[in-house]
């Protein structure tokens, strides 16, 4: 077998695996997923072995994190209970602020706790507190479109995989072939230069607001537009319940 061959078949694997996962009003089939995730990670170690006999990808460290970050974020869109899902979620982006700060990414690692774990999360969590979920209702207790969602991240995992497995960068490869496509990748001199710089946060700047500075624009924009967005509709809610409470008290008055 391949290792296309394999990518493909362990994501195929995997999104059978969490459409069954994924809660559906009953418990039939979950067994049968977990026992089709396992096999999809186990095809996804098998290429990340075949491609890198000498392990130098990573150590026991490295795929501790990476294992513990999977499990997590399978944990995190499988479960029930949305307080469970927070916990795994939190747990996920541990694992993934780790493997940044193991590749030496600083910045990366501190920003995913800080934005996401330390902000994002935590209000979600205060969220669920003061909201107290007790899950009796259709919506907390089914997901919705779960075949849709496999599906798609499948391919998604799929088609990130093969970009990662592809083969290594070949000098004077023709533009249009798969391995001129790979040669446009980050080498390994730029590597040690750019990211793992004393010097990185200043390229990362540099990069941002120089190359990127339009991409980093737009993203602003459509923040501010969606905070906008959501006060209208938090004021136009507020609006419709007044008026009906209004309503309500003219009718038994």
């Amino acid at each position: 077998m391949t290792s296309l061959q394999a990518i493909v078949a362990a994501s195929v694997l995997l999104g059978a695996g969490l459409w069954l996962l994924l809660p559906r009003g009953g418990s039939t089939g979950r067994g049968l997923g977990a026992l089709l995730a396992a096999i999809a990670l186990g095809l996804f170690a098998y290429v990340v072995v075949r491609i890198d006999p000498e392990h130098k990808i990573g150590d026991a460290v490295f795929l501790l994190l990476a294992a513990t970050t999977i499990v997590s974020a399978i944990g995190a869109v499988t479960l029930r209970s949305p307080v469970y899902c927070a916990i795994w979620f939190a747990l996920t982006l541990l694992g993934t602020a780790g493997l940044f700060l193991y590749q030496g990414a600083q910045f990366l690692g501190v920003a995913t706790v800080v934005v996401y774990a330390g902000a994002i999360l935590v209000t979600f969590l205060f969220v669920l507190m003061l909201a107290q979920p007790k899950g009796l209702t259709a919506y907390d207790r089914v997901s919705w479109e779960g075949m849709l969602s496999a599906a798609t991240g499948a391919v998604l995992v799929g088609l990130l995989s093969a970009i990662v497995f592809a083969p290594p960068p070949v000098e004077g490869a023709p533009s249009g072939s798969l391995a001129g496509a790979a040669a446009g990748r980050v080498s390994a001199a730029d590597r040690d230069a750019e990211i793992l710089s004393p010097q990185h946060m200043a390229h990362l700047g540099g990069q941002l607001f120089s190359r990127h500075l339009i991409a980093v624009e737009v993203a602003g924009t459509l923040l501010l537009v969606a905070l906008v967005g959501a006060v209208a509709i938090v004021a136009q809610g507020k609006a419709a319940a007044g008026a009906a409470a209004l309503q309500e008290g003219r009718q038994h008055g």
